[in-house]
């Protein structure tokens, strides 16, 4: 399974030379946290995308797509011959 956002806050906060533990005191949570939600073993909460776009200088935007994208991967994991189906549903019902 992918970790479309952990993957993401990784590679801009490598690029950006910032330490997991910097990046957790703008969050004001500890550094472990950071390395689970970084690895996919934790989820990031609303509140904490949000402080990650700022650290970060992200688009929020973009991160709660990402982390939308997990969220939605794990759930249909366990029934691939359905989830284009469900995903097709689900769009039909956005576009209207």
């Amino acid at each position: 399974m992918n970790n479309y956002f952990g993957q993401k806050i990784r590679d801009v906060r490598e690029s950006k030379n910032m330490l997991l533990r910097q990046l957790a005191a703008f969050l004001e949570v500890d550094t472990a946290l950071i390395s689970k939600i970084e690895k996919g073993d934790r989820k990031a909460n609303k509140i904490q995308i949000s402080k990650i776009s700022s650290a970060l200088e992200l688009n929020e935007k973009e991160l709660l797509t990402l982390w939308l994208a997990d969220r939605i991967e794990k759930a249909i994991s366990d029934n691939k011959e359905n989830a284009l189906d469900a995903l097709n549903l689900i769009k039909e019902n956005y576009n209207d």
